[in-house]
């Protein structure tokens, strides 16, 4: 490590120490923007002085609300923030999708418009790509956007809209043209959900939860200098926000703070429910399949980093594909594992048998089940990593 940044981490270090709270350490809410949660004192103040500093969005540039940190200062931030437990100040859609997106490909305007406010955590965003006939195949998508001068006016459907019921704006990929083939036609904008014209109804899950929701447009409006990139040429634009996305889900994103889950020790989960022979866990193959799990999520946060480091785009492009199929796979399995391991306990839904935690392990084993659908599907992954990785024909 040079001098200069050893330098930087040792101030770092002590600018953590000295303004996350206590309140902002250790497991909780991460905010992502919404005007409708409300959010604690110490969580308040630690986004406030983050976005002072430009470390909510530590790679952008100054005058967007960035730091301009380099690859290798933006990983000592993250690395001493793990270690002193302080969380993200600021994480979703805004830092880590649609900013990226506008940064690449809005005018100066759109930039000094909205990059600032997406830094300061100023507006909760979602995503409306899928309609109920355009999933997989998202170029299919009806959602109509309609020029009628000064403004757009949308008509249509999104569904699974993560968070819908407190999002404050949406980005959409509507069509603008529907006498062009499907790829065509279709442009990015940037809608406020908080008009009359916009309708969300949420959907409950398997695990009882209700992240995803229907959106419906009747009439909304949007307003022409919303439009990111060029008319009828969002699907270039969009699939580049794929791959942030994906670069999220893959954890190897450079906009915001990386998001660290809090997990409990899967050890000390099963040294309690299963029990100790001799010393080790007393279950062989629960012992080689944890084993095997840790060797494996270890290799995996050592390629995330070597990823970060080594890309030079705001998101890397292939890897994203790998990493998101990679880590579904693992958080699938450590759930697995989890619910083994309470054996009985872990397959509670409610009542006093059970505890809080138990409860938990049942909900999150069932969410998990949607890790490799949501984001992209694995499958859609793989043939990504057979077309361009390998060079397979279709």
């Amino acid at each position: 490590m040079t001098t200069s940044l050893q330098q930087f981490r040792e101030t770092t270090r002590v600018w953590l120490e000295e303004n996350c709270p206590s309140g902002a350490r250790g497991p909780g809410f991460i905010p992502w923007g919404s005007s409708k949660i409300e959010l604690k004192e110490d969580t308040r103040r630690w986004l406030q002085v983050m976005a002072e500093k430009g470390w909510t969005v530590p790679t952008w540039p100054t005058e967007y609300g960035g730091a301009a940190l380099s690859k290798a200062e933006y990983l000592v931030v993250q690395e001493e923030m793990q270690k002193l437990g302080a969380r993200p100040p600021l994480t979703g859609r805004g830092v880590n999708y649609i900013g990226p997106t506008i940064l690449e490909f809005g005018t100066e305007e759109q930039k000094a418009m909205w990059l600032p406010r997406l830094a300061r955590g100023e507006g909760g965003w979602c995503m409306g790509y899928s309609e109920p006939a355009a999933g997989s195949d998202l170029a299919n998508l009806q959602m109509r956007d309609i020029d009628e001068g000064d403004h757009y006016r949308l008509n249509g459907m999104k569904i699974w809209t993560s968070d819908g019921m407190y999002g404050d704006l949406i980005f959409c990929l509507v069509r603008t043209d529907p006498d062009k083939p499907k790829h065509e036609g279709i442009s990015l904008v940037l809608v406020d959900m908080d008009q009359p014209g916009v309708r969300v109804r949420p959907i409950q899950l398997i695990s009882g939860d209700s992240p995803f929701c229907e959106t419906f447009f009747e009439d909304a409006i949007a307003a022409k200098h919303d439009l990111i990139g060029p008319v009828n040429q969002g699907w270039a634009v969009g699939k580049r926000l794929l791959q942030y996305e994906r670069s999220v889900h893959g954890g190897v994103n450079t906009s915001g703070a990386q998001v660290q889950a809090k997990e409990k020790s899967l050890p000390d989960i099963a040294r309690h429910y299963i029990g100790i022979d001799k010393g080790r866990i007393a279950d062989a193959d629960f012992r080689e399949r944890l084993l095997h799990l840790e060797m494996d999520t270890r290799a995996y946060k050592l390629t995330q980093r070597r990823v970060i480091a080594e890309t030079q785009a705001s998101a890397p492009a292939l890897a994203t594909s790998i990493l998101k199929v990679k880590g579904a796979e693992f958080t699938k399995l450590r759930a697995e594992l989890h619910q083994f391991a309470l054996g009985s306990q872990g397959s509670g839904w409610r009542g006093d048998g059970f505890n809080e935690d138990e409860l938990n392990a049942t909900k999150a084993f069932l969410t998990t089940r949607a890790v490799s659908i949501y984001g992209g599907t694995s499958e859609i992954q793989k043939n990504i990593i057979a077309k361009r990785v390998l060079g397979l024909l279709d």
